[in-house]
Order: structure tokens, then C-alpha cells, then sequence
């Protein structure tokens, strides 16, 4: 009569993972724990998504204020009358038909043809720059800048008397400031804003200049 063994296998052998010929822990060989551990790892900045191109805002802007400062030019130019100012706000804040040759404060008045090459100058650079602008608030300014360089550019283009010494438009005066109009406005408004943005440090592309020295500092406080 046969016996049936009732040997039970060592619990260490049962216990114990499989081990894969291919896996470095069943070689057990310093070399191939080595390679495993010097494995590069991906950088922080890497893994971060990238910020979405922003030239959409600055083209959408730039079409705005242009279209704003034609239909406004186009309305003065068919109301009023050079010399025949028209009162808003007491004597301080008026309409009045202006022609200016030159730049603003009426500077170069010559020179208005090399005052069209500057503002070309201008779009060509702000639409350069904004092929790769990531930060809405550089958009929103080049924007700005933008459109208000294209509507005086045009005025230079298209106005008596005739190409590249054509008269800008000007019709707003405030006080003794001197008379502008919305693209003037458009150009002062975001070149402040772009000096603003570049002195607390915001990058074009969405970043903020020292902001990684301020996460490390913080980082190490933690620890």
C-alpha cells in the first residue's frame, strides 16, 4: 500500500517572487543596479505644459483699436471743420480737426515720410515678436501698440498729401495737451503697459523673471 507524503514545501520557497531572466534584481549584478539608478530624469520645467501662443489676442486687439480710430478719423473728417473746435467739457476737453505732418507733439513735421518707414518698422517688429508670445498681458500691450502704429501708418499711406507724407488725423484735445487721436492713445497706452510688465519682471513667453530663485528659497525654508 503506497504512502502518501505529507510533506509540506519550505514556506521560503513558496513565498519568493517569481524572477524574470531579463529582471537586474534576479541577476543580482551591481552593474545592472547601477544602470537602473542612473536612469535621467525628466525635468521639472520639462513636464510643465507649455503656455498657448498668444498672437490671436494681439492680432484681435491690434483689428479693434485699428477699427476704432478709422471710423473715429472718418467721422471727424466728415463733421467738423479745421478751426472750428467743438466744446464737451467746458473749454478744457474739445473735438477739433487737426492735420499733423510730423510725430506727436508736432516733432519732425519734414520728416513724415521717414516717420512712415518707423511706424512700418514698428508692425513688422511687434508681429515678429508676436509669432511666439505666450503671455496675455504682452499680448494685450503689443496689441495696443500694434494697432495704433497701423492706424497712423495707414493716415501716412492713404492721406493727402499723398504716399508716405500723407497727415495724420488728430482730433482730441485735452487742456494744453497737445491734440491726438485713438491710435496715439492706443500706442502710449501699451508701451506704458510693456514697461510696467518689464519692470516686475514678466517675460514674453509667460514666465516671471526670478520666480524659480523664489520657489527654490521657499523650498529650502520647507525643508
Amino acid at each position: 500500500m503506497s504512502r502518501v507524503s505529507t510533506d509540506r514545501p519550505s514556506e521560503s520557497a513558496a513565498d519568493e517572487p517569481d524572477k524574470s531572466p531579463g529582471d537586474p534584481a534576479s541577476t543580482g549584478t551591481s552593474a545592472d543596479l547601477d544602470a537602473v539608478a542612473e536612469q535621467p530624469e525628466v525635468p521639472e520645467e520639462a513636464a510643465k505644459p507649455r503656455r498657448p501662443l498668444q498672437l490671436r489676442t494681439l492680432l484681435l486687439i491690434a483689428v479693434v483699436l485699428l477699427g476704432l480710430d478709422l471710423l473715429t478719423k472718418c467721422i471727424i473728417v466728415a463733421t467738423l471743420t479745421p478751426g472750428e473746435p467743438v466744446y464737451l467739457i467746458g473749454k478744457t476737453v474739445r473735438l477739433t480737426l487737426v492735420r499733423n505732418p510730423g510725430a506727436a507733439f508736432s516733432m519732425a513735421t519734414s520728416m513724415t515720410w521717414l516717420l512712415t518707414l518707423v511706424a512700418a518698422a514698428v508692425v513688422i517688429g511687434v508681429v515678429r515678436i508676436g509669432r511666439t508670445m505666450r503671455s496675455v498681458p504682452w499680448a494685450i500691450g503689443l496689441g495696443m501698440v500694434l494697432g495704433g502704429a497701423l492706424g497712423n501708418l495707414i493716415d501716412r499711406l492713404f492721406r493727402a498729401p499723398g504716399p508716405l507724407q500723407g497727415h495724420v488725423v488728430d482730433f482730441v484735445a485735452v487742456g494744453w495737451w497737445p491734440v491726438f487721436n485713438v491710435a496715439d492713445s492706443s500706442i502710449v497706452c501699451g508701451a506704458i503697459l510693456l514697461v510696467i510688465l518689464t519692470v516686475f519682471g514678466f517675460e514674453p513667453d509667460g514666465t516671471r523673471a526670478g520666480g524659480r530663485e523664489e520657489d527654490d528659497k521657499a523650498e529650502e525654508k520647507t525643508v
